[in-house]
């Protein structure tokens, strides 16, 4: 989809571009990473598996950010995952649907009827893994 596209469906707006917010949520981004990791050694999963997505979505919104666009609340993080898929290139398309896949791994541990215990310690891994990769992309991109 492209981002008229979203705009017209109002998945995202347009807003006036900021650095200074989009260098916060970077840092929120890596200190999300950090947790997730300190959960990892904890053996929590489900938690850092959550954790990694988290960075990967306010790196997202970083990059939303420094673009001067952000997300309507409603549909927020699909719209963050979204537009990611669009601005970033396609060599990281792979990379990109992960942070889909991990935001529906989330969501289903945080809302859905997923037992604890669900995640794995090598699938949290790579969620960790891949959310350091997703920040440097982003970070590139911004710079």
């Amino acid at each position: 989809m492209s981002l008229s596209e979203m705009l017209q469906k109002r998945e995202i707006q347009k807003v006036g571009p900021d650095g200074k917010t989009a260098e916060k949520l970077l840092k929120v981004s890596q200190d999300a990473v950090v947790a997730a990791e300190d959960n990892l050694k904890m053996k929590h999963n489900d938690v850092a598996l959550s954790l990694a997505y988290n960075a990967m979505l306010n790196a997202g919104r970083a990059l939303m950010t420094a673009k001067g666009y952000r997300a309507y609340s409603e549909t927020h993080h699909k719209s963050v995952v979204g537009f990611c898929a669009t601005v970033l290139p396609t060599e990281s398309s792979q990379l990109v649907g992960l942070f889909n896949r991990y935001r529906i791994r989330r969501h289903d541990i945080v809302y859905g009827e997923i037992e604890g215990g669900s995640v794995g310690e090598s699938e949290a891994k790579g969620a960790i893994d891949k959310a350091k990769e997703f920040i440097q992309l982003v970070k590139s991109k911004i710079s």
